[in-house]
C-alpha cells in the first residue's frame, strides 16, 4: 500500500522558514521522481520543485533561490526547505511520487503552509 505522509507545515511570518517532509512507503522510493506541488485557494495546483532519482532538481521560477528540495533514500523521505517565505507562498503543499514513463503517480494528503504579512 502506497503512502505519502507530509508534515512540517504551519503558520510562519513573512521572511521565515519551514521544512516540509514527506515520508514514503509501499514503493521503491529511490527510483521515483519526487516532487512538491502546491495549491492556493481558488487556484490550480502548481509545481514547486522536483528531484529525480539521480538527484537532478527543477524549481518553479517563483521559488528559485529560496526553496531547496532534497531526498534521503535511506529514509524514504523527501524534504522541501523553504526560506524567505512570502504571503504568496501560502497554500496546501502536496508531495508527489512519479515513476517516469509509467502511470505510477502518487499523491500525499497535503500540508497547509500559511505565511502572514
Amino acid at each position: 500500500q502506497v503512502q505519502l505522509v507530509e508534515s512540517g507545515g504551519g503558520l510562519v511570518q513573512r521572511g521565515g522558514s519551514l521544512r516540509l517532509s514527506c515520508a514514503a512507503s509501499g514503493f521503491i522510493f529511490s527510483i521515483y521522481r519526487m516532487g512538491w506541488y502546491r495549491q492556493a485557494p481558488g487556484k490550480q495546483r502548481e509545481l514547486v520543485a522536483t528531484i529525480g532519482s539521480g538527484d537532478s532538481t527543477n524549481y518553479a521560477d517563483s521559488v528559485k533561490g529560496r526553496f531547496t528540495i532534497s531526498r534521503d533514500n535511506a529514509k524514504n523521505t523527501v524534504y522541501l526547505h523553504m526560506n524567505s517565505l512570502k504571503p504568496e507562498d501560502t497554500a496546501v503543499y502536496y508531495c508527489n511520487a512519479e515513476y517516469l514513463g509509467t502511470r505510477q503517480d502518487y499523491w500525499g494528503q497535503g500540508t497547509q503552509v500559511t505565511v502572514s504579512s
